[in-house]
């Protein structure tokens, strides 16, 4: 595995463990966000290994997909349109106060778990 793509992958496993820490201490915004990354990350190293080059600066999980040549199921395709659009939240608060009450620990709780699911998949993908 190339350096590049290590570091891409190893820091995303930072941020993962950075949500469950957050997730455990009840800073449910926090965990959301981290996850984000998390998966942005695991992308990223994935857009590395294939194109050889540094991964664009951008934040949609989508459009990483794409240049990544992944194919996703409905399930893990639907999950990251969802945290994308949650993600623009956390990084633009409109209304702060709304914002914790909507990400309760339930939510946030299977935020956590469905993102688990989508790095397993793309960490898959990558020659290791």
């Amino acid at each position: 595995m190339r350096t590049e793509v290590k570091n891409w992958l190893d820091s995303a496993q930072y941020d993962l463990d950075t949500a469950e820490h957050m997730f455990a201490t009840g800073r449910y915004i926090y965990t959301v966000f981290m996850c984000h990354l998390a998966l942005e990350k695991a992308l990223k190293a994935k857009v590395e290994e294939i194109t050889g080059k540094t991964p664009p600066k951008t934040h949609d999980l989508g459009y990483l997909v794409g240049i990544a040549g992944l194919l996703p199921d409905k399930d893990i395709e639907e999950f990251l349109v969802e945290i994308s659009n949650l993600s623009i939240v956390t990084r633009y608060p409109g209304d702060f106060q709304r914002m914790l009450k909507d990400f309760s620990l339930e939510k946030t709780e299977s935020i956590l778990i469905r993102t688990r699911e989508a790095f397993q998949w793309i960490k898959k993908s990558i020659a290791l």
